[in-house]
């Protein structure tokens, strides 16, 4: 377990998007935005024109770089050609929209929609822009509400059936999202990817749910696959939907407080799993791999020459359809002995231990709920040490036999590491712990999962302070425990 010794630097325009340290008299003049298509206009230093085919520009039309969905937040972020992140937190929903002063949109068809009218792909592409171009798409969901139809392609753009662009699809939570229009209205705030038929562009008059796409997508190759949590533009790293649809209730029991939250995975036997600690009411253990659970609650750890470790299935998660919380095991102070089991609530404040930046200001108001499983002698009242893997394996080390790249630094890990390698830029944060989880877990599936909710649903911030209070623990996380 650990305190953490790596402080974030503060600075106050560590972004290029934050608005100055001091406020400017100097008169300024709007800019001539050269548009082609409707688009959200993100302002600060540098002005960006986004585009609902994830499309970035300078204000003269220059190409700049892409959007990306966040696959865990309301967010967005926005990197350069070379993936560099620009702006590690965007919410579209709060940008104004500007419109060509000119516009020429195609003629509305007189017939009504049918599966006919959808573009193929020898067609014109869906997504039109000459700002940057675009491989033609093979498929995209198709949402029905009110009579109208729209598609909803895999980078974000929504569009007609004829292939006009009509808005953007913003990830929420796994598989879910809402549908923007390029006029300011929301078409579908609970849109679930899901549970929308699939309609392949080469063969528009079949169209498929999203579980029977992947059945017949299996059979035929497993070089791609769509799973009823059907990918949404950000998927290209994994997400934390292994449990079954469904928010489940949390109903708070009483007894709480504020302090911030800290990371860590050692690989050790968790102090819960032994029944003298957690009185009868022990966590589970694995074997020094962390996949099959060991059965002797008097096992030795692997930090001591023993057989026991950390679970694998204890890293965190998201829920499918759940878009309120995430769910994650963690360590409490020795001193609150008997926790064992426990779950609280840790509501995000948006501020950080250390630094205020756009990475913490990204989760405010987001819930995470944690059940213990483990103490730590250096944790402090209030601090909640989540098991992270990559979040550094603190006072001891327990991941040699784990056949894992290097565990960054001991207190604070690859996340740390990012911060020192990008000299406390937070913009970067979270494209270089992404890039980190990929090399270092490349071998391991399941711990590159669990590393990569630090830098998605957690938007790689780094010690931050939440208000907690205790609950009782859902079933999601009682049956991992």
């Amino acid at each position: 377990m650990k305190r953490f010794s790596t402080y974030s630097a503060l600075f106050c325009c560590a972004l290029p998007l934050v608005i100055g340290c001091t406020e400017s008299t100097t008169a300024t003049h709007e800019p001539e935005y050269v548009l082609v298509d409707n688009a959200w206009l993100l302002r600060g230093n540098i002005d960006y024109l986004i585009y609902a085919n994830g499309v970035v520009t300078a204000a003269n039309g220059d190409t700049i770089g892409s959007i990306k969905l966040s696959n865990a937040g309301s967010g967005a972020i926005i990197s350069n050609l070379t993936g560099e992140v620009l702006v590690s937190y965007v919410n579209i929903n709060e940008l104004e929209i500007l419109t060509p002063p000119a516009p020429e949109p195609d003629p509305i068809p007189e017939q009504p929609i049918s599966n006919e009218t959808i573009v193929t792909s020898t067609s014109t592409p869906a997504v039109k822009s000459s700002a940057q171009k675009t491989e033609v798409p093979t498929a995209a969901w198709l949402y029905k509400k009110n009579g109208s139809l729209y598609m909803i392609f895999a980078n974000g753009a929504v569009t007609t059936p004829t292939g006009d662009l009509a808005g953007m699809f913003t990830v929420t939570q796994g598989t879910q999202g809402s549908i923007f229009l390029t006029d300011g209205s929301v078409q579908g705030e609970s849109v679930d990817l899901g549970k929308l038929e699939i309609i392949s562009l080469d063969n528009p008059s079949t169209a498929k749910s999203s579980s029977s796409a992947q059945k017949q997508n299996n059979q035929q190759n497993n070089q791609q696959k769509q799973s009823s949590a059907a990918k949404s533009s950000s998927s290209t790293t994994p997400t934390q939907t292994n449990e079954t649809s469904g928010c489940p209730t949390i109903k708070t029991k009483g007894g709480g407080g504020s302090g911030w939250a800290t990371r860590y995975w050692d690989c050790c036997k968790p102090s819960c799993s032994w029944n003298e600690n957690a009185g009868g009411h022990t966590s589970k253990q694995c074997d020094a791999k962390g996949q099959s659970t060991l059965n002797d609650a008097g096992a030795g750890s692997v930090c001591n020459g023993g057989p026991a470790a950390t679970c694998l299935s204890q890293i965190p998660f998201t829920i499918n359809g759940c878009s309120d919380y995430a769910f994650a095991f963690a360590a409490v102070p020795a001193s609150n002995g008997g926790q064992c089991g426990k779950c609280f609530q840790l509501t995000f404040t948006g501020e950080g231990k250390y630094s205020n930046d756009a990475n913490n200001r990204a989760i405010k108001g987001k819930k995470l709920i944690i059940m213990v499983t483990n103490v730590g002698h250096d944790v402090e009242q209030g601090q909640f040490d989540i098991m992270i893997p990559g979040g550094g394996v603190g006072a001891f080390n327990g991941c040699s036999q784990m056949g894992w790249g290097n565990q960054g630094k001991q207190y604070g890990g690859l996340l740390s590491d990012c911060e020192e390698s990008t000299n406390y830029s937070a913009g970067k944060y979270a494209s270089c712990l992404t890039e980190k989880c990929n090399s270092v877990f490349k071998n391991d599936a399941k711990a590159k999962e669990g590393c990569l909710f630090l830098a998605t649903w957690m938007h790689a911030a780094n010690n931050p302070k939440h208000n907690y209070v205790e609950v009782e623990c859902p079933s999601q996380l009682s049956s991992k425990y």
